[in-house]
């Protein structure tokens, strides 16, 4: 080896170390900057109650409890459709230029700006279900629908075809072989596309303006859904924004960040536990 060639390879090492440093120092300096400042203001107080205007005092529980809402009605509506859309694009269909047009598509859709999500939400659903948790939940279906449908497909793909031809060899039907063997030979990569699906779904604000609303009324499942109502990520954006509540706005910042995190680590687990049960 030359010496010209020494120093490009060593030039290259030393880069990408210092790309890798900077990216980590920024990630760790982002969760460190909002950790600070917001875990001071977390208190029980704020976790447990709802606002009240008459005696000033803030609550985000009318705000938790209608992130839960949509999340589970994002997750109810999504998860058949995309799986399902996933088993049969990869098990059933036939026609692969057809197949490859729709995973175009689902591509594209992953990359169009959430702002425009939201307004396409508001056109066609809060104009027929009016603002509410309901319409924010449909506009985040199909925000999340290429995602869940792509992951899933990718995790089919990774059962062998072997396992398939075992399965017809011993006269299984087409179903009975998806059910038994493939869906269980790839749980852990839908599982783990479900979870990071959740990450996105708590962390979508822009869309949400549109279709959810602002409201900070404490309401059930069923009435939260058909009326307005702010996730934690809109009323972040009110208290910033609106209110100038700083401390209340880091306080929700470091829940979502903490809640990311639990999100990420949890989806690691998953994979890891099911990956390590299909090989024992």
């Amino acid at each position: 080896m030359n010496k010209k060639r020494k120093i490009y390879i060593g030039f290259m090492r030393g880069a990408m170390i210092v790309c890798t440093a900077l990216t980590a120092a920024l990630v760790l300096f982002l969760m460190g900057y909002v950790l600070i400042n917001g875990i001071p203001n977390i208190t029980w107080e704020l976790l447990s109650t709802k606002p009240s205007y008459l005696t000033e005092r803030i609550g985000i529980l009318p705000d938790i409890l209608n992130t839960v809402y949509i999340v589970l009605a994002t997750l109810v509506i999504v998860l058949p459709l995309g799986v399902g859309a996933a088993i049969y694009l990869t098990e059933y269909a036939k026609n692969k230029k057809l197949v490859a047009m729709i995973e175009y598509a689902a591509e594209t859709l992953s990359g169009i700006p959430s702002i425009i999500y939201g307004l396409v939400g508001m056109l066609l659903f809060s104009n027929n279900f009016g603002t509410s948790l309901l319409a924010g939940a449909l506009t985040l279906v199909i925000m999340n629908l290429p995602t869940v449908m792509r992951t899933t497909q990718e995790s089919l793909k990774t059962v062998p075809q072997s396992y398939r031809e075992g399965a017809f060899g011993l006269g299984a039907g087409k179903w009975r072989v998806i059910r038994t063997v493939v869906l269980p030979g790839c749980v852990d990569g839908v599982i783990t596309g479900c979870i990071l699906s959740v990450g996105r779904i708590l962390g979508e604000s822009a869309a949400l303006l549109f279709t959810a609303g602002f409201a900070h009324a404490l309401n059930g499942i069923f009435t939260g859904l058909t009326s307005p109502g702010a996730t934690l990520t809109v009323a972040l954006y009110v208290y910033a924004k609106e209110e100038g509540e700083f401390g209340v706005a880091f306080a929700i910042a470091a829940i979502l960040m903490i809640l990311t995190l639990l999100i990420n680590l949890s989806a690691t687990l998953v994979g890891k536990y099911f990956a390590k049960r299909r090989n024992v």
